[in-house]
């Protein structure tokens, strides 16, 4: 296996460099003389994929988090700690063991100049558990059961079960407050378009009762739902949306009326640019302030650069090799043991990611509660791993295959698997798909091995693992491994309604030590978020889910 990766470096030579973090670089202090500094002026942030939606009930991917980051708002944020923080709720208490209740920030005003209060907060919560919405983020809030109205600045959300983790769900994307009259009109053109006659407090009234009436109207208004605030994208933020062109540039404007301290540059352009090399280039000639997203074969190029600067740091994610536990052989745990105790990660680390990230014995990261760095994962053990085939019956190996996405490492990562496979008799085949076809093929349960990673977005344990190996994940939720085990489901049942912290640590580490054990995934490697910066930007902060904070930036 070492000789494969000495000449699997040799082949990638021309791509993969060594290289060191610039940990002399803080951007997120304000350096030099004040007066140096000027206020305003249009940021360029270059990125390699166009938003999706500008819906915080609409799409699941990073790329429009970022855009969305600055144009809404939640009831609660996190710190640098990740500890919850006041946003648009000033304070909070739980009243019971189901009960939360809320008090708003008053005068906070949105982008079109409606206030924000408690009827807001229904509305969006109303919205987001509707069906016809069909929200992908519904998982993050489908314990909330109802959100009362209490007076103007407060509100209370009732959960149908004790849910431990509801304040860091409350940070997530999908909690961004919308304008109550932009939801209202979103709904009343889907009304008009699907030629209904029925007014819009009608249709609150049915969709409240529910049932089979409901239904039918949901799935005739659905398809025309969420057109209205893609073109009104409406929240309390410090930057408002100016201007799109799909494909090209998403645009936003300093919002001078934002309740807190205004952003002090003028514009932010979110600017696709594909190619990691084109955006490198941008950056280099600063016709981009800054780039998110790079391979990291690309940090000696940033760094011999003088006036360019990486940002780098862990993300609160995994990634990692998955199998489809219901498919033969890999039904069989201890083939995906021998499997994972051929892998050698810190090979792949340094071989294919450039040294940049760090390994994991399990599937949860040391910034997340229940990370226990005493838990010992499936190491690489040659001998261990041909010990398990002969016990399972494949000493002689077998066929298999293993599907990526086209993206370079990744697919490095799968001819390097294919190579370590060999070592036990077995031989794979390695198929590429583009995106979104990938991710088809590997909710469909008739692939084998899988590479993918998943982001915490909520930096809850219960975000890390639920979406992931809970068995009523299966599928195109996030279960791909089609993982089904009825212990670990009660672990983490056990581990949303606890609320003792030290209780819920202990529910999490039993869990990962139970994974560890079954071996649905290769939990690889905690990766790095990769950006960088030029020399004139001052006052830049990137939160731990790799989304850039703009309020105290300024280009000198």
């Amino acid at each position: 296996m070492k000789r494969f990766m000495g000449m699997f470096m040799l082949g990638m030579l021309l791509v993969l460099t060594a290289c060191t973090d610039d940990s002399d670089a803080d951007p997120g202090s304000d350096s030099g003389d004040e007066g140096s500094q000027t206020a305003g002026g249009d940021f360029i942030l270059s990125v390699g994929n166009d938003v999706v939606s500008l819906d915080p009930h609409g799409s699941n991917d990073l790329y429009s988090d970022q855009v969305r980051n600055t144009i809404y708002e939640g009831l609660v944020t996190q710190n640098e700690a990740l500890e919850i923080a006041p946003l648009l709720a000033s304070e909070w208490e739980q009243v019971d063991d189901t009960t939360w209740r809320f008090t708003l920030e008053e005068d906070v005003t949105f982008h079109d100049g409606n206030d924000f209060n408690a009827e807001v907060v229904k509305a969006n919560f109303d919205r987001v558990l509707d069906p016809a919405v069909a929200s992908p983020r519904l998982n993050i809030f489908e314990m909330v059961e109802e959100v009362n109205v209490i007076d103007d600045y407060q509100v209370e959300i009732v959960t149908s079960y004790p849910f431990a983790p509801l304040l860091a769900h409350l940070t997530h994307d999908g909690g961004g407050m919308i304008s109550k009259e932009v939801i209202d009109e979103d709904y009343r053109n889907a009304i008009e378009e699907a030629g209904l006659d029925m007014p819009l407090e009608e249709f609150y009234e049915l969709r409240n009762t529910g049932g089979a009436e409901y239904e039918d109207v949901a799935e005739s208004v659905s398809e025309y739902l969420h057109t209205v605030v893609e073109q009104k994208p409406t929240g309390t933020g410090y930057l408002q949306f100016e201007e799109r062109t799909p494909g090209e540039n998403t645009v936003l404007a300093k919002y001078d009326e934002y309740w807190q301290e205004p952003a002090r540059l003028d514009t932010v352009t979110f600017k696709v640019v594909s190619e990691t090399g084109s955006r490198i280039a941008e950056l280099e000639t600063g016709e981009s302030h800054m780039i998110s997203g790079f391979e990291p074969s690309s940090k000696d190029r940033i760094e011999n650069n003088p006036e360019t600067h990486m940002y780098t740091f862990y993300n609160i994610a995994m990634e990692y090799i998955g199998f489809n536990t219901q498919k033969e052989p890999l039904d069989d745990k201890r083939v995906r043991q021998a499997i994972t105790h051929i892998f050698d990660k810190e090979e792949v680390i340094n071989g294919i990611y450039s040294g940049t990230g760090r390994t994991l014995e399990g599937p949860l990261q040391p910034e997340v509660l229940g990370y226990d760095e005493d838990i010992e994962g499936l190491g690489y053990d040659l001998e261990r791993a041909r010990e398990l085939m002969a016990e399972a019956g494949y000493e002689d190996g077998f066929e298999i295959s293993i599907i990526t996405n086209d993206a370079s490492e990744r697919v490095d990562l799968a001819v390097y698997l294919q190579e370590a496979l060999q070592e036990i008799n077995v031989d794979a085949t390695v198929d590429q798909f583009e995106w979104g076809a990938y991710l088809e093929a590997a909710s469909t349960g008739d692939h084998d091995i899988f590479i993918l990673g998943w982001p915490n977005a909520t930096g809850d344990p219960d975000h890390g693992l639920w979406p992931l190996y809970h068995s009523s994940m299966i599928g195109d939720q996030g279960n791909r491994f089609f993982f089904e085990n009825e212990a670990f489901d009660d672990l983490l049942e056990e581990g949303r309604r606890e609320t003792d912290t030290e209780v819920r640590e202990e529910i999490y580490r039993e869990a990962q030590e139970l994974l560890i054990e079954e071996a649905p995934s290769i939990f690889m490697r905690q990766a790095e978020s990769m950006n960088a910066y030029r020399d004139e930007v001052e006052g830049l902060v990137i939160d731990t889910y790799n989304k850039p904070d703009f309020r105290n930036v300024t280009i000198e």
